[in-house]
């Protein structure tokens, strides 16, 4: 039986991930819930699951959280802040670990699960995108594996041979990640300018938490997971191309040198990718509906428009560049995005702010932590500056 921590337990991937480990209690049980501060939320997870720790990672929502375990007469320990984060990550509490918290506040939990060499299911691409690198190192150190969540990553794994470290002698010719276009495929830009956080934040597909469905809705995610699979399959960033699929059936393709295209399909529903890291190398129920190919009928495919959708052209720009610039990218684009739903900044001003962060990126790789961590608050402040200006 493995024993899980779900970091980011009350967003989209936490509670599919909850809801596949619901339908397997002989397979695994929860050892750790994490959450940023959703404390109602939190404790009724824990009053379902019955963790040994839950963490909160505002402190100002410690005893709260403490108060309404303490009225479910729940056995919980409960702790806060980010260290205590980073500990339960690689404590005694699990063996395997949900790396679902979104964006650069993933990032330390990430690599303290890899160091302990756990099995790390992830879900923060912005993790490999500020890191990869480290990330890399930490998953040697320790010992474990990685199986990544994203439903295009966990595609290309499982279209991949078993042992791909080296894609080349695989006959691998292309990765090709697919893209719905978000709710915005096919306008241009002159027909984005008006946008609001809730038009954005309306998916054609997925249901998905207002941060990343603002990356779909700009293509941004596409390009943060160009840059993940670059570092996931050792893949130069020639190999690998997008192509929108409005369906989203096909979560992702990969090409061989005999012109064999290999894709996993299914229906849009993230319980599938789950469901598959959870049981790896065996498979699961994941309570997902079989996919009725007649009913469906057709698939579509096309190429993206990079002219419109700057961001997926400034992700594969930042990936050239090297140095810094993954990290500015990361941090801009994160920064426009809060600043987009908070009624701060245009929605095409999203793009515009990462640009500009783009611009100012050293080109000397920050190859620690706390360098990484140095770079992503120096992005960060130069984005509010231009998100300022932007917003005059």
């Amino acid at each position: 039986m493995r024993t899980l921590a779900v970091l980011g337990a009350t967003g989209s991937i936490g509670a599919s991930t909850l809801d596949v480990v619901a339908r397997h209690p002989d397979r695994y049980r929860v050892g750790v819930l994490a959450a940023h501060r959703s404390v109602d939320a939190l404790a009724d997870l824990c009053k379902r699951f019955r963790p040994e720790l839950a963490v909160i990672a505002d402190t100002a929502c410690e005893e709260p959280l403490r108060a309404r375990l303490r009225r479910h007469d729940l056995a919980c320990r409960v702790e806060s802040g980010t260290d205590a984060l980073i500990a339960a990550a690689a404590g005694a509490h699990c063996d395997t670990v949900v790396a679902a918290i979104v964006g650069a506040a993933g990032l330390e939990s990430t690599l303290a699960a890899a160091r302990a060499g756990k099995r790390l299911l992830l879900a923060n691409k912005e993790a490999v995108v500020m890191a990869g690198a480290l990330l890399a190192e930490a998953l040697a150190h320790g010992g474990g594996e990685l199986l990544p969540l994203d439903s295009e990553h966990n595609a290309v794994f499982q279209c991949l041979p078993r042992g791909h470290a080296d894609l080349a002698a695989a006959g691998v010719r292309r990765i090709l990640l697919t893209a719905s276009g978000g709710p915005f495929r096919g306008r241009k830009a002159a027909e984005l300018a008006a946008i609001t956080p809730d038009q954005a934040c309306a998916h054609p597909n997925w249901r998905m938490g207002r941060k990343i469905s603002v990356d779909s809705a700009t293509l941004m995610n596409k390009g943060l997971e160009v840059i993940e699979a670059h570092h996931l399959f050792r893949a130069p960033a020639e190999r690998i191309e997008v192509v929108v699929h409005p369906q989203s059936i096909v979560h992702s393709l990969v090409e061989y040198a005999d012109g064999s295209l290999l894709a996993q399909l299914g229906n849009p529903d993230m319980r599938t990718a789950i469901a598959y890291a959870l049981a790896w190398p065996e498979r699961i129920d994941a309570g997902v509906s079989a996919l009725d190919l007649v009913k469906l009928a057709r698939l579509d495919f096309e190429a993206p428009d990079l002219d419109t959708f700057r961001c997926l052209r400034l992700a594969y720009q930042a990936l050239a560049a090297g140095g810094q610039a993954t990290i500015a990218l990361n941090a801009a684009n994160e920064e426009a995005v809060a600043a987009f739903l908070d009624g701060r900044l245009p929605f095409l001003g999203i793009a515009a702010t990462i640009e500009h962060g783009l611009s100012l990126a050293p080109a000397v790789p920050a190859t620690d932590l706390a360098a990484i961590l140095d770079a992503d608050l120096t992005a960060r402040r130069q984005a509010q500056r231009m998100i300022a200006t932007l917003s005059a």
